[in-house]
């Protein structure tokens, strides 16, 4: 089988131009760090940051039955009520409950919807979407925007203050979970009040051809650059999963802990599967752990034990700057998901103590 070209953002020169070091990622050439992934968790903990995220899937969904299409195939509540500019985080489900992607749906306009999904399952979740559409909504449209949007997330402490101080946004007016469209840099864009981090901060979604003024503009204003690293971790230490690490299509969103996610009160697709799992429990659940002391740093995959027993594997895992510690996601038995709970981890062929600790690890303080 032939591979595939790496993809690369509207930003890609930028990237190289700053030094910083491309990997591949979901198809496309990434930065995964400028100068250092440690200083970049630092600058949007305590600043502001900013990363190339127009990998993303951007889809437009219009047209009589759109609202419907996107309650049927997501399980937060796009009902009629939802206010326009508002937005809502949650799954993608299969019949049988397995979560195909997570993301978040915006209502731009009346009957305009915008949905935002990982790079990884942008394709798979735009055939999801072009299945329902032909088979119970035949007058939606679905557009994807991807390649002609490009989207900048800036996040920390000051992100909000920055971003306002070069454009029309009102972050008075524009509270978390809103978008709303306005001039950035004198250009218009759209502005979503959302994030990947725990921290606050905005999406910024340019015209891809606008894109590398505004990354200039942001720099210029003081937001520091920052690669997919230092997103893995700050993501992490808030507590926020990742699709194909710490939930994928073989698992339940009862079994991963996001039923706040799912609006049990409307009917979608897989929510038969996700009602039984509620009722009857599931075997497993996601939970949080750090090490007793600093040592390895638990990856993807290794062996969870209590004893010398095995009972799950790591999902995600990392060192975590913020908290100065090891952390990390795993699955386990019902019955040792408790806070507080012993466990070991295997690293290397070496054993560490670890104990369960409540999800999210890190929230932003109250300023």
């Amino acid at each position: 089988m032939t591979e595939q070209p790496l993809l690369s953002t509207p930003l890609y020169d930028l990237h190289v131009e700053l030094g910083a070091r491309m990997v591949p990622f979901a198809g496309y050439n990434m930065p995964v760090q400028y100068d250092s992934i440690l200083a970049e968790i630092k600058a949007v903990r305590e600043g502001v940051g900013m990363f190339d995220v127009s990998h993303m899937g951007r889809f437009f969904i219009d047209g009589e039955g759109a609202r419907e299409l996107l309650d049927w195939v997501h399980t937060a509540n796009i009902n009629e009520e939802m206010p326009l500019g508002r937005a809502r985080y949650g799954l993608i489900c299969k019949r049988d409950g397995g979560i195909i992607d997570d993301g978040i749906v915006y209502r731009m306009s009346e009957d305009v919807y915008m949905l935002i999904a990982n790079a990884g399952n942008a394709a798979k979740v735009l055939n999801w979407l072009n299945y329902w559409r032909d088979e119970r909504f035949p007058d939606v449209r679905i557009n994807d925007s991807t390649s002609h949007i490009s989207m900048i997330a800036v996040q920390g402490p000051k992100a909000i203050e920055l971003v306002a101080s070069i454009s029309e946004f009102d972050p008075d007016e524009i509270k978390p979970f809103r978008v709303t469209r306005c001039l950035v840099d004198d250009r218009p864009a759209m502005v979503a009040r959302t994030g990947y981090t725990g921290e606050d901060g905005v999406e910024i979604m340019p015209h891809a051809g606008d894109a590398p003024r505004l990354w200039k503009k942001l720099m210029a204003a003081g937001a520091v650059p920052c690669g997919l690293g230092a997103r893995d971790i700050l993501r992490l230490e808030a507590g926020l999963l990742l699709h194909g690490s710490d939930m994928d299509e073989t698992v339940n969103p009862i079994e991963a802990g996001l039923e706040r996610f799912v609006a049990m009160d409307t009917d979608f697709c897989g929510k038969e599967a996700v009602k039984t799992a509620l009722e009857k429990g599931t075997q497993r659940h996601l939970v949080g752990f750090r090490t007793v002391e600093r040592g390895a740093v638990p990856r993807s995959h290794a062996p969870i034990l209590v004893e010398t027993t095995p009972i799950g594997e790591v999902a995600s895992g990392a060192f975590s700057p913020t908290l100065d510690m090891n952390i990390g996601l795993g699955y386990v038995p019902n019955r040792f998901a408790v806070p507080g709970t012993a466990l070991k981890l295997e690293v290397r062929g070496k054993f560490l103590d670890a104990i369960v600790v409540p999800i999210p690890f890190y929230s932003r303080p109250r300023r």
